[in-house]
């Protein structure tokens, strides 16, 4: 029964349309089923049975928002393996300038999922272990002076019975970077400060605004850059 269920989850995702939807839905974001059809480059009633599809099988929920209605990933344990599953296409060799630069920007910082990953994903959890925001000596915590320091970054973190911390295996630089709610607290209050930008395909430009901030959580933006 168990290898039952997992072809039937595999399916799922066999379909290229599918596939491309939830590579889409990794943003963190709340799509429309139009915006979806567009990422998947179908029609918006072959969008809607695609969603249906992936609402049954758990991957994705639907949200009313007065009349508008949305679909996002279920949740972050369903964007960790599309997210991990992801990376077999990922390493594949890139083709041209175009897929060379595309590639190169994912890893320096992209979403996954809710939360910061690449290079300065990971340098992030470097940076806040190495100041001693957080502690990993009896799993990840945050410390009193990381509760200090990310609120006077303005960085405000949601109750919830998710972790609030946890590592996440980058697949570009093969070490952690951190899930949990603080990471996406730190992630959302980054774009709305105007320390990051969401660019297309996931990926995440880092504005010169970020240069203070970060470096009060231990990283060194402008040696990330370094070649």
């Amino acid at each position: 029964m168990e290898t039952i269920a997992l072809a039937e989850v595999a399916a799922v995702l066999a379909d290229p349309s599918r596939a491309s939807m939830c590579l889409a839905l990794l943003d963190g974001r709340a799509w429309t089923v139009t915006e979806l059809a567009g990422a998947a480059e179908v029609a918006a009633s072959t969008a809607s049975e695609h969603v249906t599809k992936l609402t049954e099988a758990g991957f994705v929920v639907r949200v009313k928002q007065g009349r508008h209605s949305y679909v996002r990933i279920a949740d972050p344990r369903v964007a960790e393996l599309i997210e991990h599953l992801a990376q077999h296409a990922e390493h594949r060799p890139v083709k041209g300038l175009r897929s060379s630069v595309r590639v190169k920007r994912l890893e320096f910082a992209r979403t996954c999922y809710d939360h910061l990953a690449g290079t300065v994903g990971v340098a992030l959890r470097d940076g806040m272990l190495a100041t001693g925001l957080i502690d990993e000596a009896d799993g990840l915590t945050l410390t009193g002076r990381g509760r200090e320091v990310l609120g006077a970054l303005g960085v405000e973190i949601a109750d919830g019975r998710r972790a609030m911390l946890r590592d996440c295996l980058d697949w570009t630089v093969r070490r952690d970077h951190l899930a949990g709610r603080v990471p996406a607290a730190l992630l959302s209050h980054g774009v709305s400060a105007g320390w990051l930008s969401r660019e297309g395909n996931r990926a995440v430009k880092v504005l010169p605004a970020a240069e203070k901030p970060f470096a009060d959580l231990g990283v060194d933006l402008m040696s990330l850059r370094r070649p």
